[in-house]
């Protein structure tokens, strides 16, 4: 098995290890630029295919650093030595690649970029003008380079292995120079994917989903009727888009295959966008049943049913009038208000809000919460979405003021103990993303939660949304434990499958 392994990695890296290096290893060793990130979800991330992946982790990188082992971009790890984030193969006190000579394609191309063109109909080769050293060169050199490699990426066996892997072509970059059009990649995309030009979903697609969002008039229902509700999973699992039919499409690439985390939004009937995103799903994924809709507002069911699609219901969101959790008033939050007055009682509490100089700590208080959990004994389910939550936040720390989340820490005598992260659903509704506190704290939770609640009041919140339980019943028993207004139904709707 382990020889069958290794000739399928030698035959599918074999084009790539044959690409001419422009830049000298000496200069690459001393660039203070490359394999460094300023954000978590950055897309100029390396992706690895399937078996580039497998070569990595034979040499060491822990197969964690990859979303997805059938091919995805990696995921970063926090700078040890100050701001900003490092691919996990990068050893920054010796600015050495653990894995330079098994490094992916993506890598191994720049400084030259595969990306779509400005109008994003034809892919392109580029070069990277940013890099520091071909700052110093001449023009015909590259050229000259740039011949070489594109005698390699209109090999056949290149061309399909890029199809497969279409995250290997970038969003259009601004700063870089457009050598040469790629006719034959761009007509195999467009063959295993469909015509339609679907694009990675990146911060400055925010405002076009926020349009589409109201647009479609189902925002104020849902908590993942919101843009941040998605974004924020960006660095996990790649979210693409696509107009089709008038509707804007959202599409989530996971390991098990693509799905839409929301209907097509529009303004108008549904059945064209629809009919069509399920059938793009069933090119991409086959007769799988992963092809399925999420967050299907209860509005919409009876067209779909009467569509002809299966629609089943998933876990609620809950909702609570602001007024009741500010106040915690009456016997049935006795527990609660017990909890807060303790807090108050021990004193030294405060809630600030968030800056970017708290990352650190939150960071910090993530794993010891992480920690915490898993030593209390979470199922298996509750365990992967602790390891899978890791970069949502980084994200939601990093990109707060993009996303217009507002944040606030929980500090004890000065310590960081609790932080929570939330945006407005809509002019009424507060909705809680994220909050961890110290386990070891009682009364931290509830306190902080409190807080939270009461500022949103304050602010002309009528109700606080704390999103679905994840199907995850100590997660209900929480939920419920604070006795919500309403539980907003949501629904998964699929293809009734022919046997």
């Amino acid at each position: 098995m382990a020889a069958l392994h290794a000739k399928n990695v030698m035959a599918l890296t074999g084009a790539a290890r044959g690409l001419p290096q422009a830049v000298p290893n000496s200069a690459c060793f001393h660039c203070d630029v490359c394999c460094r990130f300023p954000d978590p979800d950055s897309a100029l991330r390396p992706y690895f295919t399937d078996e580039e992946i497998a070569s990595a982790v034979d040499r060491g990188l822990k197969a964690s650093a990859f979303p997805d082992l059938n091919g995805s971009q990696v995921t970063l790890v926090p700078n040890p030595q100050g701001e900003g984030f490092l691919c996990p193969a990068f050893e920054s006190t010796t600015g050495r690649c653990l894995i330079y000579d098994q490094r992916p394609l993506d890598c191994r191309l720049y400084p030259l970029v595969l990306m779509w063109n400005a109008s994003h109909d034809e892919v392109v080769l580029g070069w990277d003008s940013t890099c520091p050293y071909t700052k110093e060169h001449v023009p015909d050199s590259i050229r000259r380079h740039a011949d070489q490699v594109l005698a390699v990426l209109e090999e056949q066996s290149t061309v399909r292995r890029i199809a497969d892997h279409p995250r290997l072509v970038g969003r259009f970059q601004s700063e870089a120079l457009v050598l040469a059009p790629l006719p034959g990649l761009t007509q195999a995309i467009s063959t295993r994917w469909g015509p339609e030009q679907c694009r990675r979903l990146v911060l400055e697609d925010l405002s076009r989903l926020k349009t589409a969002l109201d647009r479609s008039k189902m925002c104020g229902s849902l908590a993942a009727y919101s843009a941040p509700y998605h974004y924020m999973w960006n660095a996990l699992l790649p979210y693409w888009w696509m107009d089709l039919e008038g509707a804007l499409c959202l599409f989530i690439q996971s390991p098990d295959g693509w799905f839409m985390p929301l209907p097509p939004l529009a303004a108008g009937a549904l059945t064209r966008p629809l009919n069509k995103a399920f059938g793009l799903m069933r090119q991409w994924n086959g007769a799988s049943a992963v092809s399925r809709v999420e967050n299907v507002p209860a509005v919409l069911v009876p067209a779909l049913v009467e569509m002809g699609y299966r629609v089943v219901p998933k876990s609620p969101d809950y909702v609570y009038r602001a007024d009741d959790l500010a106040r915690l008033a009456g016997d049935r939050y006795k527990s609660q208000r017990a909890l807060c007055n303790r807090v108050e009682r021990e004193g030294g509490m405060v809630v600030e809000l968030f800056h970017p100089r708290d990352r650190a700590a939150c960071r910090a208080l993530l794993h010891k919460w992480r920690s915490q959990k898993l030593a209390r004994g979470a199922d298996p389910l509750a365990a992967l979405l602790l390891e899978d939550s890791v970069s949502a936040h980084e994200v939601a720390w990093s990109h707060a003021s993009e996303l217009q989340l507002t944040g606030s820490v929980l500090r004890r005598n000065g310590t960081l103990c609790g932080y929570t992260f939330g945006y407005w659903l809509d002019r009424q509704t507060w909705c809680v993303l994220l909050e961890v506190t110290d386990r070891t704290i009682p009364g931290s939770a509830q306190f902080l939660f409190r807080e939270t609640c009461r500022h949103a009041r304050t602010e002309g919140a009528e109700f606080i949304n704390t999103m679905d339980d994840s199907g995850l019943t100590g997660l209900r028993l929480s939920k419920e434990a604070y006795h919500p207004a309403a539980r907003i139904d949501s629904f998964v709707c699929s293809e009734i499958l022919q046997p």
